[in-house]
């Protein structure tokens, strides 16, 4: 049950991207580096769930707690790439990378410091997760 819930909700909020295109814009690996998303949001496997989120949001890190458990029979599944934007801001950015790693999360996990990507994908509050097709 908790798992037909969680897909809904996916799907839910994957309904505003029917037929757009992801917009190209430079966000930070963890480590600082940059990257454009068109480079990182690709998958020939299968779909990708691309997850808004931040260290503060409670909800947010259940939502992700939850892929977690899951995340190896989804990749086994369907070949899903799960990819974490932290939206949070540049007071607590520095916070996101031990967060991730204290809690074993295996997401490919990258930094909004500016809230670019976050505007160009009209998301306003945490949590805000897209599912993608492979082909974007």
């Amino acid at each position: 049950m908790k798992r037909l819930a969680l897909i809904t909700l996916i799907l839910f909020a994957s309904f505003n991207l029917i037929a757009q295109d992801i917009p190209n814009v430079q966000i930070k690996k963890l480590n600082g580096s940059s990257v454009q998303t068109k480079d990182v949001i690709n998958n020939d496997d299968g779909p990708v769930l691309l997850s808004f989120w931040a260290t503060y949001c409670k909800p947010c890190i259940k939502e992700l707690n939850a892929y977690d458990e899951n995340y190896i029979d989804w990749q086994e599944e369907t070949g899903v790439k799960i990819i974490l934007i932290s939206i949070d801001n540049s007071r607590s950015m520095h916070r996101v990378a031990p967060f991730v790693n204290g809690k074993g999360w295996e997401f490919e996990t990258y930094l909004d410091p500016n809230s670019s990507f976050k505007r160009a994908m009209n998301v306003v509050n945490a949590p805000h997760t897209f599912l993608l097709s492979s082909e974007g």
